[in-house]
């Protein structure tokens, strides 16, 4: 049984304990500091770089909290973000990065951050039913000498619409429209881009590139010929975006090599 002596001393503690709790509920988990001498503060800074050509407008949130996209404080964006955003990690608490298609909610695409890294970056370009990650990471091949084309290649809806069954890397022969083979740029793929290949510019500036199986002339897919046409530029390397597309029936009806990510991002 509690006596008056009992209850004039748990006050104090009930009083503090009270006080604790409302503190505690009324942060925000980023407001929250740590008790524990093993989980230290550190600021954290994630320099955002991307590009949309969706029809939509995109957002971004950070552990479920929509941000701010600029001074002027709108929180969403088309075409192009760049943005350097700061925080601070407490412990092992970790930041998770997630683009957001205004319109619909959707969740497009989804980054994680911790402190083992406090600076980092998250670079991106969205299309429909196709996301290029890491682009800051990319490089583009050096021209050897003046008059040169050059170009790399990355294929990330291989297999959307043909289903060729094929899941190997592809070559791409490359050829004047006369017949004449400018070379063969080998191990392209959906992950990464491939290896550089140049070759002289000339007139008519149309090229002609046939995918095959790695290491054979073969058609990545069986019984039909694919080819890609491009147009030459002088002095430029580019990044060439292949992409399977469809007809209105939803048929496989080719590969474009229209999209080249030079035109959207500078590449140092």
């Amino acid at each position: 049984m509690l006596t008056k002596t009992n209850m004039k001393n748990l006050l104090p503690g009930l009083f503090i304990f009270t006080i604790l709790v409302t503190l505690v509920i009324s942060c925000s988990p980023d407001e929250l500091v740590p008790f524990y001498s093993d989980q230290t503060n550190q600021p954290g800074k994630v320099t955002i770089s991307g590009y949309s050509v969706l029809n939509d407008s995109l957002q971004i949130s950070v552990n479920d909290k929509i941000i701010e996209i600029n001074k002027d404080k709108k929180t969403a964006f088309v075409k192009k973000i760049e943005k350097d955003y700061d925080f601070v990690y407490f412990g092992s608490q970790e930041k998770t990065f997630s683009i957001i298609n205004k319109t619909t909610k959707e969740v497009l695409h989804t980054y994680h951050f911790n402190a083992q890294k406090v600076k980092d970056t998250l670079s991106f370009f969205a299309k429909d039913n196709l996301w290029i990650d890491n682009i800051s990471r990319i490089k583009t091949g050096v021209l050897s000498k003046p008059g040169n084309s050059g170009y790399r290649f990355i294929f990330p809806n291989q297999n959307v619409y043909s289903k060729s069954g094929y899941t190997g890397n592809i070559d791409g022969i490359i050829r004047k429209i006369n017949g004449q083979v400018l070379g063969t740029v080998e191990n392209i793929n959906k992950e990464k881009f491939s290896p550089f290949i140049e070759f002289p510019f000339s007139s008519p500036p149309t090229i002609l590139m046939e995918l095959v199986k790695h290491g054979t002339t073969e058609s990545y897919i069986p019984g039909q010929k694919v080819t890609v046409i491009m147009t030459m530029t002088i002095n430029k390397s580019k990044l060439i975006v292949l992409e399977e597309k469809r007809d209105a029936n939803g048929a496989f009806s080719g590969v474009d090599g229209i999209l080249n990510l030079t035109d959207y991002f500078v590449f140092k």
